[in-house]
C-alpha cells in the first residue's frame, strides 16, 4: 500500500526534548572558540583590523580600507558589527573580544532561524505523518517541534560549522542571515508579519555582508516555489511571491547604489585533483547531514517530483542548497560559500529521521561513537602528553611541529573539558538505553560528539591552536630584534592579516613605504623585497633578520634597519713640493 507520506510516527516519538537541556548544549557549542583566543591568521584577524581601523576613526566607513588596501570581501556589514561593539565597549574590555559580541548574537540567530525554519517547514500538510485508523498519530504541533529539534541537531552536527562559525569574518553573518532568510521564506504563509520583517532584514543583511547574488538568487527562487506550490501547501498566496520580489528589486538596487556587485566567478579547472578536492570538501564539511538529507530525497521522491509539485517543505530546502552548491563550484572561498547551504541541508536531514529504520539508526549511533570518542581521546592523550611528557611521541610531535611552544597548565579549561567528557560518557549510557522512542534520538550523539570535540580542542588544545593558528609567534620574533620605541615602521608587500597583526600585537605605527618614507625600520614580504632593488640592493637598508611563523617551517618576512652609508673617505694629503 503506498502511503501519502513515508513518515509514520506515534504521538510516544515526538518526545519533547527538553529546553534546558537543548539551552545548555547550544552555550556549549556557542561559546568555545569566541572566549578565551587571540585572532586567528588571514580572515579572522583582517577582519578586525578593519574593525579596528573603523573604531579609531582612521578609514572612511563606506570604504574601509587597511594598509591602504581595501577588503577581499565587498562587505560594510560585519565591519560595522564589530566596530560598534569595539566603541561601545567598556574600557577593560579587549577590543578582540569586544569586536566578537555581536557575532556571538549572528550566530545565535543562526541557531534560531535554522530551528523555527524547519518547525515551519514541517508545519507544511504535506510533511506531516500518516494518520492511523484509530488514532494516535503524532500530533501537528509535537510532531514539528520534534523535527525542529532534530534539524537543529544535525546542524550542529556538520563538522565544517564549527570553524567558520566562531571566526570574526563576513562568512558567518552571511550564515546568519541565510538562515534568518531560510525561516522568514519557510514561515510567510503562517505569519506573514515578523517573517516579511526577517525577510527584509536578511536580504539586506546578505547584500551589505557581500552577498547580493545570493539574495537576490535565494529571493527569486523563494518566489518561483510560492508561485508554483498549491494552496494546500501552507496557503501561501501570490501576494508572498510579489513580496519576494520586489524585496530582491529594492537589494539589487541597493547593491547597484554601494557598487557592491563584482564578478567573482572562479569556475573549477579540468583538473582530476582539484575536483577530487571539492569531493571531499562536500564530503566532510556537511557530514553527518549530507547522508540524511539524501535518504530525505529518496524516501520523500513521490513529493519531490510531484506533477502537482506538492513538496514544499522539501523544495525550499533543496533551492537553498543548491544555490549555495553552486557558489561553492563556482568561487575560490568554498569552504565559506558551502556554510550557507548548512542551514537547509540540516532541515532536509531532519525530515529523514521519521523515515529511518532502527538498523540504520544503529549503525549511525555505532559509527558516530566510535568516531568522536576516539576523536576526544586523541585530544587527551596529547594534551596529558604535552603534560607529563608520556606519553612521550605526541608531544615530540608537537615540539617538531610547533617549535617554540611552551606548555602550560590552567585549571578552569580543564574542570570544563573533564565536565564535557563526563557528560558525553551520561549521553552515550542515555542513548543506548532501549527504551528511548524520540525521533530526533539518531542525531542526538553526532551533535554531542561534534560539541565535546569543538569544547576539548577550545580548552585542553587552546594554547597550541593560539600559538599555531595566530601571527602572535612571528610578530614577537620580529619585534624583538627592535628597540622598544622604533617609531614608525614601513611596510612592503605585507598581507592584510600581518598588518592587522602588526598592529595589534605590536602597537607598531605601520606606513607604507614611500619615496618621501623616514621610519628607520622596515618589514617587507619576502617575494616583495626581492622584486625591489632599491630595498634588497640598496646601501641603506641592512638586512637584520629574516623571519617566519614558527608553526610554518619558512621564512616569509625580512625585517630591515635604515643605516645611513658612511661618508667617503677624504682625500689623502699630498706633501707640499719645494
Amino acid at each position: 500500500m503506498n502511503q501519502p507520506t513515508p513518515a509514520i510516527v506515534a504521538q510516544a516519538g515526538v518526545k519533547r526534548l527538553p529546553r534546558l537541556a537543548l539551552l545548555l548544549f547550544c552555550l556549549a557549542y556557542l561559546l568555545p572558540g569566541f572566549l578565551g583566543r587571540a585572532p586567528w591568521k588571514r580572515d579572522d584577524i583582517a577582519t578586525f583590523g578593519y574593525m579596528a581601523e573603523l573604531a579609531r576613526g582612521a578609514t572612511d566607513w563606506w570604504h574601509p580600507v587597511l594598509g591602504g588596501m581595501a577588503p577581499e570581501v565587498d562587505a560594510l556589514l560585519p565591519y560595522w558589527l564589530g566596530a560598534w561593539a569595539i566603541q561601545l565597549a567598556p574600557a577593560w574590555l579587549a577590543p578582540d573580544l569586544a569586536s566578537r559580541l555581536p557575532f556571538m548574537g549572528l550566530l545565535v540567530l543562526a541557531l534560531v532561524g535554522t530551528w523555527y525554519g524547519t518547525y515551519y517547514l514541517a508545519r507544511s500538510p504535506m510533511a506531516q505523518p500518516v494518520a492511523f485508523a484509530f488514532g494516535g498519530e503524532a500530533r501537528p504541533t509535537d510532531y514539528a517541534r520534534a523535527i525542529a529539534d532534530g534539524g537543529l541537531l544535525a546542524f550542529i552536527a556538520c563538522l565544517g560549522l564549527a570553524q567558520l562559525a566562531h571566526e570574526t569574518t563576513p562568512a558567518l553573518t552571511q550564515l546568519c542571515f541565510t538562515a534568518l532568510l531560510f525561516y522568514a521564506m519557510a514561515a510567510l504563509p503562517y505569519r506573514p508579519v515578523a517573517p516579511g520583517v526577517c525577510a527584509a532584514v536578511a536580504l539586506m543583511g546578505l547584500t551589505l555582508s557581500g552577498a547580493p547574488f545570493m539574495a537576490l538568487f535565494l529571493a527569486l527562487g523563494g518566489t518561483a516555489i510560492y508561485l508554483l506550490a498549491p494552496p494546500a501547501e501552507g496557503s501561501p498566496k501570490k501576494w508572498h511571491a510579489s513580496s519576494l520580489a520586489l524585496m530582491a528589486l529594492g537589494c539589487a538596487l541597493l547593491a547597484s547604489y554601494l557598487h557592491l556587485w563584482h564578478w567573482r566567478i572562479d569556475l573549477p579547472q579540468a583538473k582530476l585533483a582539484e575536483w577530487q578536492g571539492l569531493g571531499r570538501l562536500f564530503l566532510w564539511f556537511t557530514w553527518p547531514a549530507w547522508p540524511l538529507a539524501v535518504w530525505t530525497l529518496w524516501r520523500w521522491r513521490r513529493q519531490v517530483f510531484s506533477a502537482r509539485f506538492t513538496g514544499l517543505h522539501l523544495w525550499l530546502p533543496i533551492w537553498f542548497v543548491a544555490v549555495a552548491s553552486v557558489a561553492t563550484l563556482t568561487t575560490r572561498s568554498a569552504d565559506r560559500s558551502l556554510l550557507l547551504a548548512l542551514p537547509a541541508l540540516a532541515a532536509l536531514a531532519a525530515f529523514a529521521l521519521p523515515t529511518l529504520s532502527r538498523s540504520v539508526g544503529a549503525l549511525i549511533d555505532w559509527f558516530t561513537l566510535i568516531f568522536f570518542t576516539g576523536s576526544a581521546l586523541v585530544i587527551w592523550v596529547v594534551w596529558i602528553s604535552m603534560q607529563t611528557g608520556f606519553p612521550a611521541k605526541p608531544a615530540a610531535n608537537v615540539a617538531r611541529l610547533a617549535p617554540g611552544f611552551v606548555h602550560s597548565f590552567s585549571l578552569a579549561p580543564f574542570l570544563v573539558a573533564l565536565a564535557a567528557s563526563m557528560v558525553w560518557a551520561w549521553l552515550v549510557k542515555w542513548r543506548v538505553d532501549r527504551h528511548q522512542a524520540a525521533i530526533w534520538k539518531s542525531v542526538v550523539l553526532p551533535a554531542g560528539g561534534a560539541a565535546l570535540s569543538w569544547l576539548l580542542l577550545m580548552t585542553l588544545w587552546l594554547p597550541l591552536l593560539d600559538f599555531a593558528r595566530s601571527h602572535a609567534p612571528m610578530v614577537r620574533l620580529v619585534t624583538s630584534a627592535m628597540p622598544a620605541s622604533p617609531g614608525c615602521v614601513a611596510t612592503l608587500g605585507l598581507q592584510r592579516s600581518q598588518i592587522a597583526a602588526f598592529q595589534f600585537h605590536s602597537q607598531l605605527q605601520l606606513q607604507a613605504l614611500g619615496s618621501h618614507n623616514t621610519c628607520d625600520w622596515l618589514i617587507a614580504d619576502i617575494d616583495a623585497a626581492r622584486q625591489r632593488p632599491d630595498v634588497s640592493a640598496s646601501p641603506t637598508w641592512h638586512l637584520t633578520r629574516s623571519v617566519g611563523h614558527p608553526a610554518e617551517r619558512k621564512d616569509s618576512i625580512w625585517l630591515y634597519e635604515r643605516r645611513l652609508p658612511p661618508p667617503p673617505a677624504p682625500p689623502a694629503a699630498t706633501e707640499k713640493q719645494d
